[in-house]
């Protein structure tokens, strides 16, 4: 039987809903339009004033926000009140640039709870369940986001966060830990030590909640068999609020958003046109409820498809796919797109475990892709013809899903360094950005 955290609105009418996205887009506008100096002035340039915006019809008419905004009006240029109202900032990795700061009222964070409630609730979560989260806490939005979402289902919360992996297995079979909310690499490697350690019989869980990078079916199938659970994803980003703005629910076919909070579309990379159901493109939200850091029409860059077909779970709101690879990070390898996605269903479906790495250098004037494979112990071989044999099968079946040439490199188990939080997946040495 399916349960619902709120099933009022998870389960509302498309007229329901489309009612609510015009009253507070229409309201959230305005509020943006008279606090944001830095988004005012985005909109003055387009020709766009509030009145303007009378529907979720017209959203369209709205100008776009990049992550290069947010560097640019870093770090209060955003911000919709005055910072006495706010009790909380989260911010990005910082990977790439400046970070991004997000805000948030009070409000905020109740909002935030409940999005991740949905998602605990989703995946079978109850006030009788132990939520061990193993995302990390601080500045990242895992681990305060699931924190809340548990709270409010009323569940045992364990707040991990993330390494020590002695110590995680010690909590989890000592408490009887049942929900694991973490990364998927980190899912895997907890199924591994698990595993090694013949402790898979005292392990309670029933599902996890994986989310905040890449993650395959393949992947997936694989931590269900290492931890005996149901692995379900889980979408969000810092800017928009932290995950919880989707999720997914027990028919696994794609993640419901949470419409009476977000707005979600879908446009063409290139022209920012918006695209009809259906089609694959990049996704763009638009926050309609948040009070401090609320951004209107947000290029995620992540690239995916949205879908109303009507899902057995009961759920009305729209669906997104699994992000398939991004606009902007994505790998160009001798004019071909490449997705990190690509190369590890190749692996997986070979029997690999997902523990690799790509790295991508450029060697007079031609780029060069080499695929790290680290072994299982069961055809880890000291024997180099057995090991070429398995590079070469390899390189032909990369070759076939990527249609171009990865050189192969296959490496003895537990070379790859492991992730306590999100995997480094890529190592890009050409610096073209």
């Amino acid at each position: 039987m399916e349960h619902y955290f709120q099933p009022e609105i998870e389960c509302a009418s498309r007229e329901q809903i489309i009612e609510l996205q015009n009253e507070r887009l229409v309201k959230q506008v305005r509020h943006v339009y008279d606090n944001v100096e830095y988004y005012r002035k985005k909109m003055d340039e387009k020709g766009v004033t509030p009145e303007d915006i009378k529907s979720i019809d017209d959203l369209h008419k709205l100008p776009f926000l990049t992550k290069d905004d947010l560097r640019d009006a870093y770090p209060y240029g955003l911000v919709a009140v005055p910072l006495s109202d706010c009790v909380r900032i989260q911010s990005t990795s910082g990977t790439t640039g400046r970070r991004v700061v997000a805000f948030y009222t009070q409000h905020d964070i109740d909002l935030w709870d409940e999005c991740c409630a949905r998602a605990i609730v989703a995946v079978g979560g109850t006030k009788e369940d132990v939520v061990h989260v193993s995302y990390g806490y601080g500045l990242f939005t895992g681990g305060p986001g699931l924190n809340g979402g548990s709270h409010k289902v009323g569940s045992l919360t364990l707040p991990m966060s993330s390494g020590n992996t002695d110590r995680q297995i010690q909590f989890m079979t000592d408490l009887g830990s049942t929900i694991l909310c973490c990364t998927p690499s980190y899912a895997a490697y907890l199924g591994e030590s698990i595993n090694e350690r013949g402790l898979k019989d005292q392990i309670k869980l029933k599902a996890g909640i994986f989310g905040a990078e890449a993650w395959t079916q393949e992947m997936r199938r694989d931590i269900e068999k290492s931890l005996g659970i149901k692995a379900y994803d889980i979408y969000g980003l810092t800017e928009i609020s932290g995950p919880g703005v989707s999720f997914e629910c027990s028919e696994q076919t794609g993640m419901h958003i949470n419409e009476d909070h977000f707005i979600a579309e879908i446009i063409d990379p290139n022209t920012g046109e918006v695209l009809p159901e259906g089609e694959k493109g990049e996704l763009v939200f638009t926050s309609i409820t948040k009070e401090a850091f609320p951004l209107l029409r947000y290029r995620t860059r992540d690239i995916c498809v949205l879908s109303r077909k009507k899902c057995s779970c009961g759920r009305t709101h729209v669906k997104m796919s699994k992000p398939m690879g991004r606009s902007d990070d994505m790998l160009i390898v001798k004019g071909v797109n490449v997705f990190p996605s690509q190369i590890e269903t190749v692996l997986l479906n070979k029997g690999y475990a997902a523990n690799y790495q790509i790295i991508v250098d450029r060697v007079n004037n031609s780029d060069t892709l080499e695929v790290q494979v680290e072994m299982t112990p069961e055809m880890f071989s000291d024997s180099v013809t057995e090991v070429a044999v398995k590079e070469k099968e390899l390189v032909n079946a990369l070759k076939a899903m990527l249609g171009i040439y990865a050189k192969v490199k296959l490496v003895a188990p537990k070379t790859i360094a492991r992730s306590e939080g999100k995997a480094v997946r890529i190592i890009d040495n050409r610096h073209l950005y």
